[in-house]
């Protein structure tokens, strides 16, 4: 069995069109009328563009003349300029420590509100050192004080756990 030409993406155009009978509109929008393929080949010959199948699932086929490089261009420009407009949500790292001053404490929820304004997850990093791991009390204490005071903007992905010596909470923008 001989192996099948490859499909083409996209509609189909001029010859490729097999409809004995289509409905025909020109290159100004205007509804030509029902009429043979081979007669609306000739049309958008005459006029020196292609003829495109617009909608191939209706009875008789909508044809349209028109030129068909421009209508791809304008497909792929489009295409573009909606994977330009795509934001993906990053992953952002804040770390602490458990007994963390007032101060730096502030500088942290100033960056963690900067990441939810720009869209982006933060991960909160609590680091326990030596003698800190006997008050893993305090760390949780200042994760519920970051959840509190985040609750209005954010909401908790990853509740606040023990890895090792760290502990983890996640959050994303509501």
């Amino acid at each position: 069995m001989p192996a099948k030409p490859p499909q083409k993406s996209g509609p189909r155009i001029n010859e490729d069109i097999r409809a004995p009978r289509v409905l025909l509109i020109d290159e100004n929008g205007e509804k030509q009328g029902e009429m043979p393929t081979s007669a609306a080949l000739d049309a958008a010959r005459d006029a020196g563009l292609d003829l495109v199948e617009v909608s191939p699932n209706t009875e008789p086929p909508v044809c349209k003349i028109l030129d068909y490089g421009k209508l791809r261009f304008l497909e792929q420009k489009k295409k573009a300029e909606a994977r330009k407009k795509q934001k993906t949500a990053d992953l952002k790292e804040i770390k602490m420590r458990p007994n963390i001053d007032k101060h730096d404490y502030e500088v942290k929820t100033k960056a963690i509100t900067r990441f939810f304004d720009e869209g982006d997850k933060v991960k909160i990093t609590l680091r326990f050192r030596g003698r800190e791991m006997a008050h893993q009390h305090l760390g949780f204490e200042l994760l519920q004080k970051v959840k509190t005071e985040f609750d209005e903007v954010a909401k908790v992905e990853l509740e606040p756990k023990l890895e090792g010596r760290q502990m983890v909470m996640v959050m994303s923008p509501r």
